[in-house]
């Protein structure tokens, strides 16, 4: 279940990193430790409905998140676009045979909070699931904590971990694949 969720968590990260390499105009979050609360409104079964974590965040890990997402996808079709002080971006991927369409909503400064509404459609159905909608609400905690490093995470009741140890994975890197169209 750890793997599991932790898999999870790493792909609802990577919707913001899954961005272009031409959006440079596109603002990074602050440094430090941020708090992210990932819902899933139509959670698959076995997966909790919210799941807070916590990540020290630095410009280089974003980057690295970044740079792995552009080299692990597989979406011929990727806008980005501004309106309204929001920050709107389509997706259609291709993933095991499905094609994934998600449409993204972000929403804040990144400097202090952003919240990210996600809608992914599955066709043909993926695993049974036809849609799945997720929402991140994500707030600035302030400077990381004593001794921890850019990259490093909690998850309540999970423990914690480095995320790029994480995605070096093998059984991560397995599930990310898997889910590599959902982001």
């Amino acid at each position: 279940m750890r793997c599991r969720l932790a898999s999870l968590t790493v792909s609802a990260l990577l919707v913001l990193a899954s961005l272009p390499a031409g959006a440079s105009e596109l603002p990074k979050r602050k440094s430090g430790l941020w708090e992210i609360t990932t819902r899933m409104q139509d959670a698959p079964a076995g997966m909790p409905g919210a799941m807070p974590m916590q990540i020290c965040v630095d410009q280089g890990s974003d980057n690295l998140l970044q740079e792995r997402s552009r080299r692990q996808s597989n979406c011929p079709k990727l806008e980005v676009s501004r309106s309204g002080g929001k920050l709107l971006i389509h997706a259609v991927c291709q993933h095991e045979g499905t094609t994934v369409t998600s449409d993204s909503v972000i929403s804040g400064d990144l400097e202090k909070q952003y919240r990210n509404e996600m809608n992914l459609r599955y066709d043909p159905p993926q695993r049974g699931m036809r849609e799945m909608r997720m929402t991140q609400e994500a707030r600035w905690l302030g400077p990381c904590q004593s001794g921890q490093k850019p990259g490093e995470m909690v998850l309540p009741g999970q423990g914690g971990g480095n995320l790029q140890e994480l995605m070096n994975d093998p059984r991560v890197k397995e599930m990310m694949k898997r889910q590599q169209g959902t982001r």
